[in-house]
């Protein structure tokens, strides 16, 4: 049933005033229109919406049931149009960012405090989720974009990938475990450890990238127990489930119960940010341009 708003408008005058006469005034329009455009809406609708009467006029059940739906369209519609008119201004606007609250680095911090200073008129909307859920948000249009870690989608149809930030990887271990008082680690020197990590289906590439490292090492890690966040599996490392190779900002996170000590080597993983490819509005362009350092 497609009701056009001006049968809407004539619906909730006749329904407020109860009298057609009045709700003409109202609407400064002449009483049979209106009277046409209730009679319309009716036939569309598929049932009287008002009872008239040598009285008066009074709702129908299905025209009680009717308004209390429709009562708040026309001021909803008057705020969106409103948004609109403002946001194409320039007044008002906003981005919806993904991010991975676990590894909020200060890399992230200073990239959304300049774009707050550059653009003050943009507000910027945050949703934690792992990576591979923000892509797909990106990619149905439910974000514009996101701080997705490694991931780097660059197969992914419909989404644009910008390398932005490189992170050392260290080992995480628990303060009271036999390597926690060396400098520097050699990979290979974790062959006959018990691993904790980030779960494969939560960040795929991250979880390759630490098994072809490991792998390259000569061994295969002998993982015991994962979660979809990197900020739980530093809490396990604290707790003595095991050991894990996690981004060096995590070091934060984990406490005074984990001590996270550089790789030899200096093995790192590069930051990307993901956005919807094709033509991107102006706000988006100048977050990027922020996120460039331009």
């Amino acid at each position: 049933m497609d009701c056009s708003f001006r049968e809407l408008e004539c619906f909730l005058a006749v329904a407020e005033e109860l009298s057609f006469t009045r709700a003409a005034q109202r609407l400064n329009l002449a009483q049979p229109p209106l009277s046409r455009h209730i009679r319309t809406l009716e036939e569309k609708i598929g049932a009287d919406l008002f009872i008239r009467g040598h009285r008066g006029v009074s709702l129908t059940a299905a025209g009680d049931r009717f308004y209390e739906d429709a009562r708040t369209i026309p001021g909803r519609l008057s705020r969106a149009s409103e948004a609109a008119r403002r946001t194409a201004a320039g007044e008002i606007s906003r981005l919806r960012i993904g991010f991975v609250s676990a590894v909020m680095s200060d890399g992230v911090v200073a990239v959304l405090r300049r774009f707050r200073a550059t653009v003050p008129g943009v507000q910027i909307l945050l949703h934690d989720a792992p990576p591979n859920d923000q892509l797909r948000a990106i990619a149905e249009g439910r974000l514009d974009g996101g701080f997705v870690g490694i991931e780097d989608p660059r197969n992914q149809s419909g989404i644009e990938v910008i390398p932005w930030h490189k992170e050392a990887l260290e080992c995480f271990v628990p303060e009271d475990h036999p390597l926690a008082s060396r400098g520097r680690i050699a990979l290979d020197e974790l062959a006959g450890e018990s691993f904790v990590a980030v779960a494969h289906e939560a960040a795929t590439s991250f979880s390759n990238l630490v098994r072809r490292l490991c792998g390259d090492a000569g061994f295969r890690p002998r993982v015991i127990l994962e979660s979809p966040r990197a900020q739980a599996v530093a809490v396990m490392v604290a707790a003595g489930s095991g050991i894990a190779i996690l981004p060096s900002a995590l070091a934060k996170v984990a406490g005074s119960g984990v001590r996270a000590i550089p790789l030899k080597g200096r093995p790192s993983i590069t930051h990307h940010f993901a956005r919807r490819a094709g033509r991107a509005d102006e706000n988006m362009k100048r977050f990027v341009g922020v996120l460039r350092g331009k």
